[in-house]
């Protein structure tokens, strides 16, 4: 009866949700906020939820930890979705694995993985950004709530986009100019690109958001309402003096809120990280250089390793390809987590527009020019999806006396996020690869325990410390941290008993994956003695002797 009561309960938070949404779109902060609570009522012995803080926009930033018993004892991952508040996708994996394992936990193979390991995630780091999406006006946005001064003229939120042509979202504007920098797509004229002057092209337009210069300073929507992003305002490699990076680096509550509760998590071996960044696709490769600075900009070879596996392992498990190659701006959550909180770190977009192919029967031919616009028109139109471009058209415009101005190009949204039809197998990908992952789990053992009596009252034990997961007890760059603990292996002896060599504290640095170090004590003296062994990101293991 309570397993049928909690399944109804379930189904009727699920039918609420879809209801509302007819299950074709994304989720807003309140319908994650249901989603998240649905679970916490569902599965009270599995999971629990807490808001970390509340945004400047007053909105929860909601954070789950999965698991069963002691969990803040087991080794963990955390799955972070929202980064980018544009990124709607990532919020749908994030919360969308929390829902497929805590659904699945009745079955062997989840059981046994909860029984080992944790999970916290954390649905959505910029609420406040992404219900733009919902909102009157749509327009790609990354920023929270907060008021910014982000062109630096003393005034706040004085030029903010415009929807000119009334239809509730904020396309383009380029206006015909011999200074401008973009050219039309001679493969796609829908399409604008930047002129090549090294290959002899001549830019012809001048490209802005749908909007007008409020304040008269020559730019258009530059200081617009919001905001703080979340993706630069992170410590590594903190871009000073730029829109959107905050007044100093972790300046926002739910970077802070973020940060604190990370780094009292010990036991976080591996971060996951649904946003633009890609390393999963394509894997950090090492540079001797780039870690013989006093500030490390690269990966160490060790855990440039690690991220080869696992890519590996993720380009298997979710069959895509040709990923665009991404690159960090600064200040974003993914190389934070490698490069200051010392962890494995994992970033992936969980999606990008497919490489179109050329339909023959409408005599196209394979694009010659990489232009991600036209790419993803082609790519809708054999998928057929429609309602995601605003046909270029003229009008007046007050900035722009007398030249030629044309209004539309590709909807906002449309580049990062897919079709929502899409998302259910996509979340279904990514549980696959992050339980996959979750089964190589670093996990401390002790073995091959040996006792050799010396005589006159002397025993030499001899034991492996051995890692069985296969990835390492914690990355090289976390060796550098106090906030990465290493394993810590202590003798436990009696007042009648005496180690003779040997230490009776120990710390150990990282062992590799199906690594193993091998420890001996000589000890005078009998009766009973134990070892323990582990560390946070492992877990720990005690064996008892007699001597």
């Amino acid at each position: 009866m309570k397993k049928f009561s909690k399944t109804i309960t379930l189904m009727m938070g699920l039918f609420l949700f879809y209801g509302e949404t007819n299950a074709q779109d994304y989720s807003n902060h309140a319908q994650v906020s249901q989603r998240v609570n649905v679970l916490s009522k569902s599965y009270p012995g599995l999971v629990k939820v807490k808001s970390l803080t509340k945004t400047y926009g007053g909105k929860d930033i909601w954070m789950l930890t999965i698991g069963t018993g002691q969990t803040e004892q087991k080794p963990a991952i955390a799955v972070v979705g929202g980064v980018e508040g544009s990124h709607l996708l990532g919020t749908e994996l994030a919360l969308g694995f929390a829902e497929k394992l805590l659904n699945t936990s009745n079955q062997d193979s989840v059981k046994a993985i909860l029984s080992k390991n944790t999970f916290y995630v954390f649905p959505n780091m910029s609420p406040d950004a992404t219900e733009q999406y919902f909102s009157a006006l749509r327009y790609a946005r990354s920023a929270n709530a907060r008021p910014t001064d982000d062109d630096r003229d003393g005034k706040v939120n004085e030029d903010p986009f415009e929807d000119i042509n009334k239809d509730g979202k904020i396309s383009w504007i380029r206006v015909e100019d011999p200074t401008g920098n973009y050219r039309l797509n001679p493969e796609d004229p829908r399409s604008m690109i930047l002129a090549d002057a090294t290959k002899g092209e001549i830019g012809k337009y001048l490209v802005f958001s749908e909007g007008i210069d409020n304040d008269k300073d020559g730019n258009l929507n530059e200081d617009g309402e919001g905001g703080v992003h979340f993706n630069k305002n992170m410590s590594y490699a903190y871009p000073n003096f730029v829109p959107g990076s905050g007044e100093h680096m972790v300046s926002e509550n739910e970077n802070r809120a973020l940060l604190d509760h990370l780094f009292e998590q010990f036991n976080i071996h591996t971060v996951i990280t649904f946003g633009p960044f890609n390393n999963l696709s394509s894997p950090a490769t090492f540079n001797p250089q780039a870690i013989s600075k006093r500030i490390i900009t690269g990966y160490f070879e060790s855990d440039a390793k690690t991220n080869a596996h696992v890519s590996e392992l993720y380009n298997k498990i979710t069959g895509f390809k040709d990923a665009p190659k991404t690159s960090s701006a600064g200040g974003d959550f993914a190389n934070w987590a490698y490069f200051h909180y010392g962890r494995n770190s994992f970033s992936t977009p969980g999606w990008w527009v497919p490489k179109a192919k050329a339909d023959t029967a409408k005599k196209q031919k394979d694009f010659k020019i990489e232009d991600q616009v036209a790419n993803y028109l082609r790519w809708a139109e054999s998928e057929k999806i429609e309602n995601n471009f605003v046909s270029w058209k003229k009008i007046d415009h007050p900035d722009f006396p007398g030249k030629n101005v044309e209004l539309g190009g590709v909807d906002p949204f449309v580049l990062l996020n897919p079709p929502f039809k899409m998302v259910d197998g996509l979340v279904k990908k990514h549980y696959d690869f992050i339980f996959s992952l979750s089964k190589k789990s670093p996990a401390i053992d002790i073995i091959n325990v040996q006792q050799e009596k010396l005589g006159d009252g002397l025993t030499r034990i001899t034991a492996t410390i051995m890692n069985n997961g296969l990835m390492a007890t914690q990355t090289k760059v976390g060796e550098r941290s106090y906030w990465v603990k290493k394993i810590s292996v202590k003798l436990n002896h009696t007042e009648n008993q005496k180690i003779i060599s040997g230490r009776k504290n120990q710390v150990l640095d990282a062992i590799e994956g199906q690594g193993y170090k091998t420890l001996s004590w000589l000890i005078k003296g009998s009766g009973k003695i134990s070892i323990d062994a582990g560390s946070p990101t492992s877990g720990s293991k005690t064996i008892n002797l007699s001597l």
